[in-house]
Order: C-alpha cells, then sequence, then structure tokens
C-alpha cells in the first residue's frame, strides 16, 4: 500500500486544517466586504452615518452588501497557484513563485477581460468563475506589474517605490502551507509580492503577514506567531519599518481600551504596507470576537477594505470558520466559489500525491487544476 499524505494526517487533524483554511479565506473575504463599505469614507463620516462606533454591519458596495474587492479576488488566485504548484511538483517542474505569478497572470485577465477565453485550455475552474469579471479597485502596482509575462524577483523586482498593501492583502495563503518551515514561506510571500511592488517594507510584510498567519494555522497564539515573523524578516535589509510597526501593535495591546483612534495611530490611515500589517495584528489581539476585531479594523480613515481583509483572514485562521458571523457569510459575494477553492487547497495539501500522483492520477482534478 502507497503511504499518501492522508496517512500522515489523522482525520482530527485533516477538519481541523480545512476549519482554519476556510476560516482564513471566508475571513479575509467577509472582512475585505465590510470594509467595502467604509472605502474612501472618513471615520468622522463613518460615525455621522452609523454613530459613535462607526460601521458595525455590511452595506453596499459596488451595488449590494456583501461584494468584495480586488484583495480577496487575488487570494482566491493565490490559492490556485499553490494549488497548481503541489500539482506541477509531480513533473519535477517546481518553482511555486512561478505558478504563483501565472495565476496573477490570469487574475490580470480577469481584469481587462469580458469574461474567461475558453479557448485557453489551461484556465482551470477558477478563472471560469464569471463573477471574478470585475474591477474591485486593484491597486496600480498589481496591474502594472501583471502587465507583461515578466517576473519580478528581489534582485529586479517590479514597481520599486510600491509601499502599498497591494501585495500584502493576497498573501495569507502562503502561511497556510503548515508542512513548510516559517522561513520557506515567508520567503516564498516575499518573492511573490516582489513580483509586483518592489519597496522593501511592502514585501516584508507580506512575508512578516504569510508568517504570522502560519503561526496562527498551526495553533500558535497571536503573540507568538508575531514573534516568529519579526525574526524571520530581521535578516533582510529594509525591515525596520515592519518590525517596528509589528512591535508597536504588540505594545498598543496594554496601552487602554481599543478604539479608532488606536488603530489610527498603528498607520490603518494610510496605505502602507506594514501600517496595515500592524492594525490587523492589533485586531487579532484585542478583538472580544470576530465581529469586534473587524469593526475595529474598518473604522479608519484609511484603506479600510485592505485592513478588514487582513485582519478577517487572521482570525478565521485563529477561530476557525465557525467563529465567523453567520449573517455575514450568508451574504458574502462569491461564498461558493472560497469554500470550494478552501477544501481543494486542504485537499490537496493533505491528499495531494492520490489525487496526481503517477500511479493514478484522476483526470477531474488536473481538469481542475492543468498542469500546462
Amino acid at each position: 500500500m502507497t503511504t499518501t499524505a492522508a496517512a500522515v494526517w489523522g482525520r482530527t487533524e485533516q477538519q481541523d486544517f480545512r476549519a482554519r483554511v476556510r476560516g482564513c479565506l471566508l475571513g479575509g473575504a467577509v472582512g475585505d466586504a465590510l470594509g467595502a463599505g467604509a472605502a474612501s469614507r472618513t471615520l468622522a463620516d463613518l460615525r455621522e452615518a452609523y454613530g459613535p462606533e462607526g460601521l458595525a454591519d455590511l452595506v453596499p458596495a459596488y451595488g449590494r452588501r456583501g461584494a468584495v474587492t480586488a484583495a480577496t479576488q487575488m487570494t482566491l488566485f493565490t490559492v490556485d497557484g499553490l494549488i497548481r504548484a503541489q500539482v506541477r511538483r509531480d513533473t519535477g517542474a517546481w518553482h511555486p513563485p512561478t505558478d504563483v505569478h501565472r495565476a496573477h497572470l490570469r487574475w490580470a485577465a480577469t481584469q481587462r477581460d469580458w469574461g474567461p477565453d475558453e479557448r485557453r485550455p489551461d484556465l482551470g475552474w477558477l478563472a471560469r468563475e464569471e463573477w471574478l469579471y470585475a474591477r474591485r479597485d486593484p491597486a496600480r502596482a498589481c496591474l502594472t506589474g501583471l502587465g507583461d509575462d515578466a517576473l519580478g524577483t528581489l534582485g529586479k523586482p517590479k514597481n520599486p517605490e510600491a509601499a502599498d498593501s497591494g501585495a500584502l492583502v493576497r498573501s495569507a495563503p502562503f502561511g497556510l502551507l503548515v508542512g513548510w518551515e516559517p522561513q520557506l514561506v515567508c520567503q516564498l510571500a516575499v518573492e511573490c509580492a516582489a513580483q509586483t511592488h518592489g519597496a522593501p517594507a511592502a514585501y516584508l510584510a507580506a512575508g512578516a503577514f504569510a508568517v504570522v498567519v502560519h503561526g496562527l494555522a498551526r495553533g500558535d497564539s497571536v503573540e507568538g506567531a508575531v514573534e516568529t515573523a519579526s525574526e524571520r524578516i530581521a535578516s533582510h535589509a529594509g525591515h525596520e519599518p515592519v518590525t517596528e510597526a509589528l512591535r508597536a501593535a504588540l505594545t498598543a495591546v496594554r496601552e487602554g481600551k481599543p478604539d479608532a483612534e488606536r488603530v489610527t495611530a498603528l498607520g490603518a490611515g494610510e496605505d502602507r504596507a506594514e501600517g496595515q500589517l500592524a492594525a490587523a495584528v492589533y485586531g487579532a489581539l484585542v478583538g472580544e470576537d470576530v465581529r469586534h476585531g473587524l469593526r475595529l479594523a474598518v473604522n479608519h480613515d484609511g484603506p479600510s477594505a485592505a485592513t478588514g481583509a487582513l485582519t478577517g483572514a487572521l482570525l478565521g485562521a485563529l477561530h476557525g470558520e465557525t467563529a465567523l458571523p453567520p449573517a455575514w457569510l450568508a451574504e458574502l459575494e462569491g461564498r461558493g466559489t472560497v469554500l470550494e477553492l478552501a477544501d481543494d487547497f486542504a485537499m490537496e495539501m493533505t491528499q495531494g500525491p492520490a489525487l496526481h500522483g503517477p500511479s493514478d492520477p484522476s483526470p477531474g482534478w488536473l481538469t481542475r487544476y492543468p498542469r500546462d
């Protein structure tokens, strides 16, 4: 009998892992949708419209309640790329940064095309989801960085001045590679972030975020995961803004009752990757539950969808899918797609060789995730 990943993972471990994967991806999408309703509005505007606590529930964005932004779109394609990388590993052509880059190029096509190009055999199922063919305020650096097939690298990154959170918000899936060591998770997230965002703080924030998610998905505390993330990026040039932001998030927990002003002071009011990371970590640390943490995350003057998506991913990885607000999930755009992709990822990570190994590959799996 051939030993498979399923034989290594116990049933309880598989169920817990799937719950955390679902929690992370659904949590990120719910936080994104909540924050989308606060986009381009100041904290003063939000308090005037919704009361002293600001926005507390989903409100319409892009013509409907529960709509997500490019942060969720790109996160889903990151997952798709990671699954494809594992599938291609059987062929010996294994280079995850390239596979993630190809997935993000498929996302870029959704931003310029009316619908999927059925002539392309490499699309797989995700790029055929028509609801994804909508432009939802993507970061400019994501569009320009993926404007051609050239692969940005750490040695020659795309958009060297891009310091916003556009790469950060798509990086949670790297942390779900729980079988990898933190340093490898960090390195992969950093390399993939540099494909569109070349400022050190931007790609190192993505690496740190992935390591925090990784720690939570493995059952660590938020504090422990943040300490590991800080250690992992400390050897990289230009790490200081990110490590200082993480330290500030930990310190802020002891400074008094959580409120919007404290979130803003951590950097949420500006679209800089390290500030968004700090605000998300703080929300995960002080949130009494997922709903409270997400409300804290989105009420400020800055890019609320980004802060919400990051905080939701952390809280979902920490607590699992059952902790997410059911009413918000019910209205979430693309919920079925997110669940399907989350379950495919969990299945790939726990049963991969049984799905596409050389002995008895599943034609259906290779149609969903082509090796080409």
